[in-house]
């Protein structure tokens, strides 16, 4: 798979890095044209690979589960399952080389052994629980210093084995006597500072706290800002207190948009939906889109509106009850939709596939 991806995938940067002993290797040393019909100036370059590669250079996967199907799969199963994002990277490291320094991850990780072994020391955290903005290199001093007490894991990972590191916990790995690659699956947890900032945003419509702080405050000086920083907090106290369930229910819609930012649905095959949308007739089993998330707003007497993040799709009321069943997400077909004669049912079914709602079985 990694010389399939290499060798003949046209794959670009930065979907591809490498780093040699902490130390990323310049991307003008393995990528370049591919010549007459690619003349694309950063596609990876075999050729390059191979060379630092061989000198030693860890080879990095980015975003993996974005471009191999079998991994595209397994990260959008763990989505579901986790209820948070999550990517997928590999790294193929030459025998007893390693690529990176000791550092943290500002996200969850487990790592999966694909092949070879590596050895790996876990570190306890010099900075608990990192958001993204607080990435290792803040403490890079500190965990150097770690890096030197004995380690909390110290265990060689063979093919098939796994290892969490939640983020923060400081880690550093060597390729033992052959090639090693393993998998690492990042999890981009929630946390609480994501619902305060989303509260702190929706107060941005409070025109008490729009208000402009007095002239001559000279913020450099903390003593000055002191008793309208509390005139402040008071006011937030008070809104916090006043708009408790307005808030939270704000708070709610921002982590789902940051959620539906973050994650993708399974990937359509538009040649092939249009070949289902032609060949479709009453028979046809269809299923909701998997890691799709849509709605159905009945809010309006007129219409009924299939609300997806993207776009939003109207249907005369009737097909209100379809859509339901179609949101339930398990097989349907034009025949069986409640509410609907199987040729209407074609009619709607043949539009949700255009809309890449559902994908044919």
């Amino acid at each position: 798979m990694v010389d399939e991806i290499i060798a003949e995938r046209g794959v670009r940067t930065p979907f591809v890095r490498m780093a040699r002993e902490g130390t990323l290797v310049d991307r003008a040393c393995f990528t370049g044209s591919a010549g007459f019909g690619a003349q694309i100036p950063d596609q990876i370059d075999p050729d390059g690979v191979l060379t630092q590669f061989a000198a030693g250079a860890t080879i990095v996967l980015q975003g993996l589960h974005r471009f191999w199907p079998p991994i595209s799969d397994f990260v959008r199963g763990m989505t579901s399952d986790v209820g948070h994002p999550v990517q997928t990277n590999a790294y193929i490291t030459p025998p007893a080389n390693r690529g990176f320094d000791p550092h943290y991850d500002v996200h969850d990780v487990f790592v999966l052994q694909v092949s070879g072994s590596k050895r790996w020391r876990v570190h306890e955290p010099v900075h608990h629980h990192p958001l993204p903005d607080q990435p290792w290199t803040d403490h890079r001093e500190s965990i150097a210093e770690r890096a030197k007490d004995a380690p909390v894991i110290d265990a060689v990972l063979e093919p098939g084995d796994c290892l969490y590191l939640p983020r923060g916990w400081v880690h550093s790995a060597e390729a033992q006597g052959e090639t090693s690659i393993h998998l690492t699956v990042g999890v981009a947890p929630f946390t609480g500072h994501d619902v305060a900032t989303a509260m702190i945003e929706a107060l941005a419509s409070e025109e008490e706290l729009r208000a402009s702080l007095p002239l001559g405050l000279a913020p450099v000086d903390a003593a000055s800002t002191a008793e309208h920083t509390r005139e402040v907090l008071d006011v937030l106290a008070r809104l916090i207190a006043e708009k408790q369930e307005h808030l939270s229910d704000l708070a709610g819609d921002a982590l789902a948009a940051k959620y539906l930012d973050l994650t993708r649905p399974a990937a359509v095959r538009p040649l092939a939906t249009l070949d289902a949308v032609a060949s479709l007739d009453t028979d046809t089993q269809l299923r909701w889109r998997e890691g799709l998330h849509g709605t159905v707003d009945e809010s309006n007497p007129d219409t009924v509106v299939l609300k997806l993040p993207t776009k939003s799709v109207s249907f005369p009321p009737l097909c209100a009850p379809a859509l339901h069943v179609v949101l339930e997400g398990a097989p349907v077909s034009a025949g069986t939709l409640p509410g609907l004669d199987p040729d209407d049912g074609l009619v709607v079914l043949r539009r949700l596939l255009r809309e890449a709602v559902l994908v044919a079985l």
